[in-house]
């Protein structure tokens, strides 16, 4: 049976491990689905274009976001990101969670465009750790590990502003607790006030005989 479609936003400091957590959500469970973003940064290791992020030029990001292809955009260390907004609907519409694994100005500017939007903090266990995952990544010089420790002392002020609070110390475990917030949302009544989430023998009982959404 269809359920609500979800949109999720998991936003954290650099390498909190938010990508980790969205791809082994996707392995365990059937209805996630990530949101591919687009950047105008190059491929870092071994990304691919269109599976972890849709490389583009800087030209082309800002047309494509002048023509309101985006639901959300911003600019990270020089680079722009976005979050494309039709590939978005289409999951939304099949019943899909619909993963956006964006940084923190991203997270705000989804919210205020979708208010259902459901925001999770990832925050890594400390400091300490959050640099040694950031090294053991080997994808990024010195003196960006630096820029990116420093942004994220300041990133982690915000999370009072999301909805929910994850800590990523053990990664099985933040799964699970990501896994749990989003099966809770979805059985929020808000969300099933639509009679093609139920039974036959359950839309009248519920009062939605006259709802045609």
């Amino acid at each position: 049976m269809l359920k609500p479609g979800l949109t999720v936003v998991l936003s954290s400091p650099s390498g909190t491990g938010k990508t980790t957590i969205c791809h082994r959500l996707i392995k365990d469970y059937d209805d996630y689905q990530f949101s591919i973003s687009a950047t105008t940064r190059l491929p870092r290791g071994q990304e691919k274009d269109g599976v972890d992020y849709c490389f583009m030029t800087e030209a082309a990001f800002l047309k494509a976001r002048a023509d309101g292809k985006f639901i959300e955009t911003a600019q990270y260390l020089d680079h722009w990101y976005g979050t494309p907004l039709d590939p978005l609907k289409r999951a939304m519409d099949k019943g899909k969670v619909i993963l956006l694994d964006i940084d923190i100005q991203g997270g705000g500017s989804i919210k205020r465009a979708l208010p259902d939007a459901v925001a999770i903090f990832l925050v890594p266990p400390s400091s300490a750790e959050l640099g040694k995952r950031l090294k053991g990544r080997k994808t990024e010089n010195l003196l960006s590990i630096k820029k990116r420790l420093s942004m994220a002392i300041e990133e982690l002020r915000v999370w009072p502003e999301y909805d929910y609070l994850v800590v990523n110390d053990n990664l099985k475990q933040a799964v699970t607790d990501v896994h749990r917030i989003v099966c809770a949302e979805r059985l929020k009544t808000g969300r099933l006030a639509d009679r093609r989430y139920w039974k036959k023998s359950l839309i009248k009982l519920l009062g939605l005989n006259g709802n045609r959404r």
